[in-house]
């Protein structure tokens, strides 16, 4: 299976990752890019949401919620993210007050929790790595929210500079040390010309993958390691969007990368 997919960034609702289409049980993504004043309305049964407000400004409204003019940067290089955690089995509408474009994560649950809104200023921000794999990474939806499964944040990743380095992997059901879980990237870069490279590999040896990525593509990360870097001369930026019953960043790096880590 091809696991890269492209956002052809046109207006309206795309299905990018459906369990129909991919390799994934656990994760979906709409990417969805609205005018001023159109809407979406979404009435999914038995699944939670994250939404990420890639750029722009809108409202949403739902059963029980109503959240007026969220979302300030313009893009994804323009600060720290807005995002809603919806839970499961609450219809709502998405109104665009701008020009709006979000990357609409679902993941199954039937979970009974509140709605949270993340504010640029609520994000964590670490620099992760060293030497040629350093990162900026944003913690969105994390720990501090009460979700089922969706775990999501962003990185930013410069030029010539590798990230999810050394390689590591989360595909083994092994607490508290690696945790079983799948995994999305979705990618823009500075430049219309910027470009990476991503590999997908498992352990196992059944999956080997490698793909270069442009601003739009989506790479779903079924299992196994999945190393990146980014082309010098250009910055990057990816989301990456994981669910898995334990939510956290549980990985075992690839054995012969360990002395990396170091």
């Amino acid at each position: 299976m091809n696991f890269k997919k492209t956002w052809n960034m046109q207006n309206g609702c795309d299905a990018i990752i459906t369990k129909a289409s991919s390799s994934l049980s656990l994760l979906e993504v709409d990417m969805l890019k609205l005018s001023s004043r159109e809407s979406k309305a979404y009435s999914e049964a038995g699944k939670e949401y994250s939404l990420i407000i890639l750029g722009g400004k809108c409202t949403v409204q739902g059963d029980g919620f109503d959240y007026k003019g969220i979302g300030r940067r313009k893009n994804v290089f323009d600060g720290p993210a807005t995002a809603l955690y919806i839970p499961a089995n609450r219809k709502f509408t998405i109104k665009a007050d701008t020009d709006v474009s979000i990357a609409v994560c679902k993941s199954p649950s039937d979970m009974d929790a509140e709605p949270v809104l993340v504010n640029p200023e609520d994000v964590i921000i670490k620099d992760l790595g060293k030497d040629g794999w350093k990162r900026q990474a944003h913690f969105i939806v994390d720990e501090r929210i009460n979700a089922k499964h969706i775990y999501v944040g962003e990185a930013y990743v410069a030029s010539g500079m590798w990230a999810s380095y050394p390689p590591h992997k989360h595909d083994e059901d092994d607490m508290p040390t690696e945790a079983s879980q799948e995994e999305i990237y979705y990618y823009e870069f500075g430049r219309d010309a910027g470009f990476g490279i991503q590999r997908v590999y498992s352990k196992e040896g059944d999956i080997d993958e490698t793909y270069t990525v442009k601003t739009g593509d989506i790479v779903e990360i079924p299992r196994g390691y999945h190393p990146f870097c980014c082309a010098p001369g250009y910055n990057s930026y990816y989301l990456w969007i994981m669910a898995g019953k334990d939510r956290g960043f549980y990985m075992t790096t690839q054995d012969d990368h360990k002395w990396l880590a170091g």
